[in-house]
C-alpha cells in the first residue's frame, strides 16, 4: 500500500449495478427535489423526462396483454407522482423567485394558451376536470369493484387449480405457479384500488399549486417588484399556467394509463388488436354509414366531412363482407368435401384387425379435431400422457393405449367414450367457448349456452371469451374445453379402472416385481393362487378405489391367506386390512377428520344374525322390505354429509362391510364402506348419524 493513500473499497459499477440500491437513491433524490433549488436548464430536462414516461407508460398499458405483466404499476404510481409534485414545487420556486421556470415551461405555455392567461386558465381548469372527475374517479371505481370480485373469485379459481391438477391436466409445479399467479392478481387489483388514490391526491395538488403560485406571484410582484396588478397577472400568470400545463399533461397521460389498466380483461392480444376484432361487426359499421350519408344529405349540412368519414365506413363494411363471404366458401368446402374411403382389407390378418376392440376409444365429431392437433401445445394427446400418468401415481395402474379417432356420424360438437368396445359417456364440447360452472346460484346477467358439466353432472353454461373474465370474478369456475373432457375422460377411466385391468397387464406387474424381488412372487402366483384368481384380486381393489402401488405387500398377504381360501373376494378384504393407513389418508379431511356414519346397535345386530355364507363370500339374507327400509336411510345418511361438503362413508364391522358392500353398491356406488379395522391407528373419526330402521320384535 503506498504511503498517503488511503483504499477505497467500493466498486462504484457494482453500486450501480444494484437496482435496490439505485431505486432507493432515486427516491431520496425525487424528495430532495422539493428542498433543494434547481436550476433553469435542470428543470427543462426534468420536463422532458416527466412526459417521455408518461407517454412510455401509457403505451406500455396498451401493449401488455395481462394487467399481471405490469404488476409493478401500483408502485412505480407512487414514484411518478412523487416526481411530478417535486417538479411542480421545483418549477414553482422559480416562478416566485425569477418570474421564469425554464425554456421548455415557456414554450409550452405559449404555444397552448396563446399568450392569454384567462385562455390557459380555462384550459387548465378543463385538464383538470376531465382528469379528476372524469378519468380518476371512474378508474378508481372500477379497480375497487376489481379487487372486490377478485377477492371473491380467490376460492373458485383455486379449486379449478385443484381440479386441474387432480385430473392430471397440470403438474404440482404448474398448479404452484397458477395459486402464484391467483394470489398476485389480488394482490395488484387491491393495490391499485389505493394506488388511484395518487392520482388524485395529485390532481387536486395541482389545483392548489396554481392558486398558490398565482395569488403569490401577484404579490411579489406588486409588492416586491412595484408592478401594477395587470402587468403581475401578464407575468406570473402565463408562466404558472404554462408550468401548471406541462406539468399536468403528462398526468393526464398516467391516469389514462391507470383507467386502461384497471379496466383491461385477461387476454392474449394487446388492447389495440381487442378493440380492432371487436368493432370489427359488420352490421354495426353498416348502420353508421347510412346513417352518417343520410345526415349528410340534410340540406344545409356541409357535405364533404359527413361523406368522407361515410366512404372510410363503408370501405371498412365491404372488406369485412369480403372475408365473411371467404370463410364461410371454406367452410362449405370442407362439409361438402366427402370423407377418405376406408382402406380396402386384402388380407386375412388385416381383417382380424378389425375385430380386435381396443380398451379405451374416444371418439369425436369433426368440430372437435383442433382439440386433437398436434401443433397445439397443449393438445389431447398430451392430456392422456398426463391422465396416464396421474392414474399410474394414483392407483398404481397402467393405462392402456386411448385410440383416438374421429367419427363423422357423431355430432360436430359431441364426442363419446367407449370402454372394451361399448359406449360409456358422451358429451359435447364448444372449442370456441368456455364452460363456467357456478360457485354457488346461477348469476343471470351471465350468458350463454345451458348445458351440464360432463364429469360431475354439474349445471353449467357455455360462454364467449368476452363473458370469461366477469363470469371468474363473481365466482364461477370457467375451463376450457380440453380440460372439461380430460376432466370427464380421468373420472371415467378411474371408475373403470378395474374392467380396464387386463390379464396381460397383470401378467408383465408380476414379471416386473419377480426382476426386482424374486421373493415375493415365488411359490404364489402361479402356486397358491392362478393368474386369473389374481386378476379378481386385483380388480376388486381397484373397484373401491385401493390402490395397486404396493404389488409386493399384496403378494406378501396373499402368501399368508391363500393356503386357507383361495376366494378373490376374502383375500382381497385380507389385503385392505393391512392398508388401513392408505384407506385412512385417502379419506381423511384437511383437519385430519374421517367423517362418517355407521349402523344403529339394533340394525347391526339384525345384520349380523343374517349373514350367511355363500359364493364370493358373505352374504345378507334379509326381506325386501328391510332392504329398502335400509336403503332409504342410507340415503338420508349420504346426503346429509354431502350437504355438509363431505364424501359419504359408512363405517361399520369388519365381518358385514363386503355384505353390506354388495348391498348398495347398485344403488350407491358412490358410497364408501370401511371397516373399523381399515381406519388406522391415530386418525380421529366424526360420526354425523347412524342408519336406522324399525324392527319387528315379534
Amino acid at each position: 500500500m503506498e504511503v498517503g493513500r488511503l483504499p477505497i473499497p467500493i466498486n462504484i459499477r457494482a453500486l450501480l449495478k444494484n437496482n435496490d440500491l439505485m431505486m432507493a437513491f432515486l427516491i431520496v433524490v425525487l424528495v430532495a427535489m422539493m428542498l433543494v433549488p434547481l436550476p433553469t436548464f435542470l428543470v427543462d430536462v426534468l420536463v422532458v423526462i416527466n412526459l417521455a414516461l408518461s407517454v412510455g407508460v401509457m403505451l406500455l398499458s396498451m401493449y401488455v396483454p395481462r394487467p399481471l405483466e405490469f404488476s409493478v404499476f401500483p408502485s412505480f404510481l407512487l414514484i411518478i407522482t412523487l416526481f411530478r409534485l417535486g417538479l411542480n414545487v421545483s418549477a414553482s420556486r422559480l416562478i416566485l423567485t425569477e418570474g421564469n421556470a425554464g425554456d421548455v415551461i415557456n414554450i409550452f405555455g405559449s404555444l397552448v394558451i396563446g399568450g392569454d392567461y384567462v385562455v390557459g386558465i380555462v384550459i387548465f381548469i378543463m385538464l383538470m376536470v376531465i382528469q379528476f372527475a372524469v378519468i380518476n374517479s371512474g378508474a378508481g371505481r372500477v379497480a375497487e369493484v376489481a379487487a372486490r370480485f377478485t377477492l371473491d373469485a380467490m376460492p373458485g379459481k383455486q379449486l379449478a387449480i385443484d381440479a386441474d391438477l387432480n385430473s392430471g391436466n397440470i403438474d404440482e409445479a404448474e398448479a404452484k405457479k397458477r395459486r402464484m399467479e391467483v394470489q398476485q392478481e389480488a394482490n395488484f387489483y387491491g393495490a391499485m384500488d389505493g394506488a388511484s388514490k395518487f392520482v388524485k391526491g395529485d390532481a387536486i395538488a395541482a389545483i392548489i399549486v396554481i392558486i398558490v403560485n398565482i395569488l403569490g406571484g401577484i404579490a411579489i410582484g406588486v409588492l416586491q417588484r412595484g408592478l401594477d396588478v395587470t402587468t403581475a397577472l401578464q407575468d406570473y400568470v402565463l408562466v404558472t399556467v404554462g408550468a401548471g400545463l406541462a406539468v399536468q399533461v403528462p398526468a393526464l397521460l398516467i391516469s389514462t394509463a391507470s383507467g386502461i389498466i384497471v379496466t383491461r380483461n385477461t387476454s392474449t392480444d394487446t388492447l389495440g388488436e381487442n378493440v380492432i376484432h371487436q368493432l370489427s361487426n359488420m352490421r354495426m359499421l353498416l348502420g353508421a354509414t347510412v346513417i352518417v350519408t343520410l345526415i349528410g344529405l340534410v340540406p344545409g349540412m356541409p357535405k364533404l366531412p359527413f361523406f368522407l368519414v361515410a366512404a372510410t365506413l363503408g370501405g371498412g363494411t365491404y372488406a369485412l363482407w369480403r372475408a365473411e363471404r371467404k370463410r364461410k366458401q371454406m367452410e362449405a368446402a370442407a362439409k361438402a368435401a366427402p370423407p377418405p374411403p376406408p382402406p380396402a382389407v386384402e388380407t386375412p390378418e388385416q381383417m382380424m384387425n378389425m375385430v380386435v376392440v381396443d380398451p379405451v376409444e374416444l371418439e369425436v365429431g369433426y368440430a372437435l379435431l383442433p382439440l386433437v392437433d398436434e401443433e397445439r401445445a397443449d393438445n389431447l394427446l398430451h392430456q392422456v400422457t398426463n391422465i396416464r400418468r396421474q392414474l399410474l401415481t394414483e392407483l398404481g395402474f397402467i393405462l392402456p393405449v386411448v385410440r383416438i379417432r374421429d367419427n363423422l356420424r357423431l355430432g360436430p360438437q359431441v364426442y363419446r367414450i367407449k370402454i372394451r368396445g361399448e359406449e360409456v359417456a358422451r358429451g359435447e364440447l364448444y372449442v370456441d367457448r368456455y364452460l363456467a360452472i357456478p360457485g354457488g346460484e346461477s348469476d343471470p346477467s351471465i350468458r350463454g349456452v345451458e348445458t351440464v358439466e360432463p364429469a360431475f353432472g354439474l349445471p353449467a353454461l357455455w360462454i364467449t371469451e368476452a363473458e370469461k373474465g366477469r363470469a371468474e370474478m363473481i365466482g364461477y369456475t370457467v375451463v376450457t374445453p380440453l380440460a372439461a373432457l380430460s376432466t370427464h375422460l380421468t373420472e371415467l377411466l378411474r371408475s373403470h379402472s378395474s374392467d380396464l385391468l387386463s390379464r396381460q397387464m397383470v401378467q408383465e406387474m408380476i414379471a416386473h416385481i419377480r426382476h426386482r424381488t424374486p421373493a415375493a412372487v415365488d411359490g404364489v402366483v402361479p402356486e397358491m393362487l392362478n393368474l386369473g384368481e389374481f386378476q379378481d384380486l386385483l380388480r376388486n381393489l381397484l373397484r373401491e378405489r385401493i390402490p395397486l402401488r404396493d404389488l409386493t405387500g399384496i403378494l406378501e398377504v396373499v402368501s399368508k391367506h391363500a393356503q386357507v381360501t383361495r376366494d378373490p373376494n376374502i383375500l382381497a378384504e385380507a389385503v385392505r386390512q393391512t392398508m388401513a393407513l392408505t384407506i385412512s389418508n385417502m379419506y381423511r379431511d384437511s383437519d385430519g377428520y374421517v367423517h362418517v356414519f355407521t349402523f344403529s346397535p339394533i340394525l347391526e345386530k339384525t345384520l349380523r344374525n343374517s349373514l350367511s355364507s355363500g359364493d364370493g363370500g358373505l352374504n345378507l339374507q334379509i326381506e325386501p322390505d328391510l332392504a329398502q327400509q335400509i336403503l332409504r336411510s342410507t340415503g338420508e345418511n349420504m346426503e346429509k354429509l354431502a350437504k355438509d361438503g363431505f364424501l359419504p362413508v359408512l363405517l361399520c364391522p369388519r365381518e358385514l362391510r363386503l355384505a353390506f358392500r354388495r348391498l348398495t353398491e347398485q344403488a350407491f356406488p358412490a358410497l364408501v364402506v370401511l371397516a373399523f379395522s381399515e381406519i388406522a391407528q391415530g386418525t380421529k373419526v366424526k360420526a354425523h348419524g347412524m342408519v336406522e330402521v324399525p324392527i319387528n320384535r315379534g
